[in-house]
């Protein structure tokens, strides 16, 4: 049965590789992004595609897309809360190691809750709310604390949230995805998964009603942690 799909952040790295994948199977599919030119390069790919201008930290902004998405498909079957970014933070003396931190936090984590929160006002019995996170949920890198902080955050709200809904049926997954060859590791000089790779594995959780997605590497983490939480820290404090 055709579903419809939203995804935030959709028009580039594994939400553009989700909404193709949606797209696919024939299902309808909206994206929202603050780039005009990212957002008509999506719109001319995917004519079929509802692509929506917004800033997911913007209260207005949430509500008109909303908005488009039940005028445009009288539904929302899945909502994918992929958008955010990723801020490296030097805490070792740097004066300005906190600078514009509101920002990233509420892109990162209050902007998904609060949007988590509306779409089930406007759709109570959705099937599947989805949050793509990162391995760093599970162990926070040096480099970025407060991103794994916030994605570590992120992670406590899913599985939560997953307890509230259940008895509603909605299913929540969360995705954590290893480093993947996108815009915002493109610095990053190790092995990078392909954003399609993460859509897939993303696609066959929610199938399979998973309570987690763990892509490539990111499948062993859980284990490793409990059975050798050093190395796994000092693996991840070089990164």
């Amino acid at each position: 049965m055709k579903q419809t799909i939203l995804i935030t952040g959709g028009t580039a790295g594994i939400g553009l590789a989700l909404a193709e994948a949606f797209l696919s199977r024939g299902d309808d599919v909206a994206v929202c992004g603050r780039s005009p030119e990212a957002l008509a390069r999506f719109s001319a790919a995917h004519p079929e595609a509802l692509a929506i201008p917004a800033d997911v930290t913007d209260a207005k902004a949430r509500a008109a897309m909303l908005d488009a998405i039940a005028s445009r498909f009288g539904k929302l079957d899945v909502f994918i809360s992929n958008a955010g970014t990723f801020v490296e933070r030097d805490f070792t003396g740097a004066a300005e190691a906190a600078e514009n931190l509101e920002q990233e936090v509420a892109l990162n984590l209050t902007a998904p809750i609060q949007l988590t929160g509306e779409v089930l006002k406007c759709w109570p019995d959705i099937g599947a709310i989805v949050f793509v996170s990162s391995g760093f949920a599970l162990v926070s890198p040096a480099r970025a604390p407060t991103y794994g902080a916030v994605k570590a955050s992120l992670h406590g709200f899913a599985e939560g949230l997953r307890r509230q809904l259940l008895a509603k049926g909605t299913h929540v997954l969360e995705v954590l995805p290893p480093a993947t060859d996108t815009r915002m590791n493109a610095g990053h000089e190790g092995k990078k998964m392909a954003p399609a790779e993460v859509a897939a594995v993303t696609l066959e959780a929610l199938a399979r009603r998973r309570p987690m997605a763990l892509p490539g590497v990111i499948r062993m983490l859980p284990a490793l942690l409990r059975i050798a939480p050093k190395s796994i820290n000092r693996m991840v404090g070089a990164m």
